[in-house]
């Protein structure tokens, strides 16, 4: 079997049962269960939700995206071997610490295989929760050019590339067009204030002003989980983005929970800490699919330029990736998550027929 065999491409084509169209995102697809399903599944498998909670099942794909494009490599390679389970399991052991130490709890109810993960319909803020350490990326770009004020947060002169921040800097952003709100561009993602959240709190999706200060520490209480445990790795956890939401117990009670993914490669920059003593950034992270792109292709301006990005589709559609960069990028994904976790992770050789063998078997949801 060849390793394309291995890599989950295609997820939104499952035979799961849905009155509903499939989400499909970058990397995972969301299938919403029936209500009869949903019912059912709360009975059986006894989750701490409300009765008519709906249920969904999300599936995450070894798709890679960069710079607003998906991509893929040689001899069918339409993916990342092992990246989509690495995604999984690094988010399942933080999700897992947080609610250990108190924190809050996610929208992941059971993970019945390593690319799938059954959750509970969030109502999410509409707010990419961004922390930063370190500075760089784009918040160096900025910095470089003079900006010294970042989402109303005043930063000092004389910092250095790469260098830790004199605190740790929450610099959140819209999630997705918002409309109506006072200062704040009708475009997806664009930096916002907390007084730009707290004028316009309902807008954000926030049941109350209390709940500004709650995400604030749960994203804050979260970076410091990771990275404190990532230092025990010789690991540095630079900067990564959280996302939040609303669900209801059993009891009946909303609470503010952690969603999507966290601590992942794909949603944070995570450096070798030798390296960086020795001057030197090494990524444990998506970033280095980055920078192997930005080396690869001639013209890199193409991936920066956002006057270009119309030129950017073709660019990956046309060109198959050389299999030494999807192999080098599986590795960084696979050994930050096996670091993280303590266990090996053993890729399946047909996910997709394994996918489908669970969900019929175990939870009744194929067609």
């Amino acid at each position: 079997m060849s390793l394309a065999d291995k890599v989950l491409a295609v997820n939104n084509d499952l035979p799961i049962r849905t009155d509903a169209p499939v989400h499909n995102g970058k990397v995972r697809s969301v299938y919403w269960l029936t209500d009869a399903d949903s019912a059912r599944l709360i009975r059986e498998r006894g989750y701490d939700v409300a009765a008519d909670a709906p249920l969904a099942i999300m599936v995450i794909s070894d798709r890679i995206s960069a710079y607003e494009c998906i991509w893929h490599g040689e001899g069918g390679m339409n993916g990342v071997p092992g990246k989509g389970a690495a995604l999984n399991a690094i988010s399942n052991h933080w999700f897992r610490l947080f609610r250990e130490r108190g924190l809050a709890d996610s929208h992941i109810l059971e993970t019945p295989h390593p690319l799938v993960w059954i959750v509970q319909k969030a109502r999410p803020v509409m707010i990419e929760a961004i922390a930063r350490q370190y500075i760089t990326g784009s918040m160096w770009r900025s910095y470089g050019k003079g900006e010294r004020e970042f989402c109303g947060i005043q930063i000092p002169d004389g910092l250095e590339k790469d260098s830790k921040l004199p605190e740790l800097l929450i610099t959140p952003s819209s999630k997705g067009i918002l409309k109506g709100i006072p200062g704040v561009p009708e475009v997806d993602d664009v930096n916002v204030t907390r007084a730009d959240i707290e004028n316009n709190y309902a807008a954000f999706s926030f049941a109350n002003t209390a709940d500004i200060d709650r995400y604030e520490n749960l994203l804050s209480e979260g970076f410091e989980v990771i990275s404190a445990e990532l230092a025990k790795l010789d690991q540095i956890f630079v900067d990564t983005k959280f996302e939040f939401g609303y669900v209801t117990d059993q009891s009946g009670q909303e609470k503010l929970i952690y969603m999507d993914e966290v601590g992942t490669p794909d949603s944070s920059r995570i450096w070798d800490g030798p390296a960086y003593r020795d001057g030197k950034v090494v990524e444990n992270s998506k970033e280095e699919f980055r920078k192997l792109l930005l080396n690869y292709f001639p013209d890199p301006d193409i991936l920066t330029n956002k006057d270009r990005m119309n030129e950017r589709p073709a660019l990956a559609s046309d060109n198959a990736l050389p299999v030494e960069i999807m192999m080098q990028t599986s590795a960084t994904y696979l050994s930050i998550a096996e670091k993280i976790t303590g266990a090996s992770l053993q890729l399946s050789d047909n996910p997709r027929a394994e996918i489908i063998d669970i969900l019929s078997s175990q939870f009744g949801v194929v067609v």
